[in-house]
């Protein structure tokens, strides 16, 4: 594991772009949508957010390694998983403001967030717009903007989205290729609006480039860097090397405000 403190990451172009508790699924109310959810443990609450494409169950090897520290919640996006899809277009904005109406209908106040590709944008976007409601960050393989991506990836997700477009049967996929296609659009000096402890992590051969992964820790107040051996998956494939990053990220920097 190789991690980086701020203080050595250098600066680069902005985009172009401006007590176990037995397991439970359950839905949300208080939106125009019910989100499904699975929980486990009890404690702090822990949101887990998957990427584009995915569910909750990404994160099966996370929540069942946490639930016995911490509430874990691993929640099902809009339209994706078993959570529908609802009259609101799919953006990242919505589903920052699906999660402040999804903590709100629970009764969290604040709780550790951990967002994995489109769900480290929706994370960040949310951390932004209610900082007093984000606990800790984590944020692995995320992007401020479509030029993030590596080209070698981003290129079969256009093809892919140009012909999903063309064909009705196809619509509801070719909204989600969408996101990554046009999404997200965060600048980052808008990146001094998050406050809590914030951990960026990524794999040494991730999809997101290098240089755009360290922009966005460079930009985040006393954020920490961590590079695991690894592509953009690390958390489904190398899940004990991503796991102990978290967990000593999180005993150090909550621990660290404890004590303030």
């Amino acid at each position: 594991m190789k991690t980086l403190d701020k203080r050595t990451i250098g600066r680069y172009n902005v985009c172009p772009t401006a007590k176990y508790r037995k397991f439970s699924g359950r839905m949300a109310d208080g939106m125009d949508i019910e989100l499904f959810y699975e929980e486990k443990g009890q404690g702090l609450p822990f949101i887990f957010l998957h990427g584009n494409g995915e569910d909750g169950s990404y994160f099966k090897k996370q929540t069942e390694y946490f639930k016995n520290k911490y509430h874990t919640i691993a929640v099902d996006s809009r339209g994706h998983g078993k959570s529908p899809g609802g009259t609101a277009p799919l953006s990242i904005g919505q589903f920052s403001r699906d999660l402040y109406d999804f903590m709100n209908s629970l009764g969290i106040t604040g709780a550790i967030i951990l967002g994995f590709s489109d769900g480290a944008n929706v994370a960040m976007t949310f951390a932004m717009n209610h900082p007093e409601m984000v606990k800790a960050l984590i944020l692995n393989g995320g992007n401020l903007c479509p030029e993030g991506v590596k080209r070698s990836s981003q290129f079969p997700i256009e093809i892919g989205y140009k012909i999903a477009k063309h064909f009705e049967k196809a619509a509801e996929n070719a909204e989600i290729l969408g996101l990554m296609v046009n999404e997200p659009h965060i600048a980052p000096s808008e990146l001094s609006k998050i406050t809590a402890p914030t951990l960026v992590v990524c794999g040494t051969r991730d999809m997101i480039k290098d240089s755009h992964t360290r922009l966005i820790a460079e930009n985040i107040p006393n954020a920490k860097l961590t590079v695991l051996k690894g592509d953009h998956f690390i958390a489904s494939k190398r899940p004990a090397e991503f796991n102990r990053a978290v967990d000593e990220f999180l005993n150090n920097r909550l621990a660290d405000d404890n004590d303030n």
